[in-house]
């Protein structure tokens, strides 16, 4: 299991690799949308903005994503919601795992607009 400091890490590689990578990438990343990666095994969850062709991390939250149902309603849910384990996170930043396989065996969960997905798979 990665720590919250290995995973945080992996967050800013990849916010750094959506910087760098080709125009047509780079403009599905400049989306300006609240997005939040909640990892299962942790029970940590990154919440942030994927905007300006990356993703800026602005808190870590104890538990799942923040939203409705929870008591912590003054936050928002965001639009863009990842669930998945700490270990798949760095996989999946290292190239070691498929975002594709990892989508199609659940082992990564992506909830978004219908627009939004159309507009991610670029990035997938």
């Amino acid at each position: 299991m990665a720590t919250t400091q290995e995973c945080r890490a992996a967050l800013d590689r990849l916010s750094e690799q959506l910087a760098a990578a080709p125009d047509e990438v780079r403009s599905a990343a400049a989306l300006d949308r609240s997005v939040s990666c909640h990892l299962k095994d942790l029970d940590v969850t990154f919440a942030g903005r994927l905007r300006s062709g990356g993703i800026e991390v602005t808190d870590t939250l104890a538990g799942p994503h923040p939203g409705p149902g929870r008591s912590d309603t003054h936050r928002q849910k965001a639009a863009i919601r990842l669930t998945m384990t700490s270990d798949d996170l760095v996989a999946l930043v290292a190239g070691e795992l498929n975002f594709a396989h990892a989508w199609a065996t659940r082992r990564l969960t992506l909830d978004a607009s219908f627009r939004d997905l159309l507009t991610l798979r670029k990035l997938l």
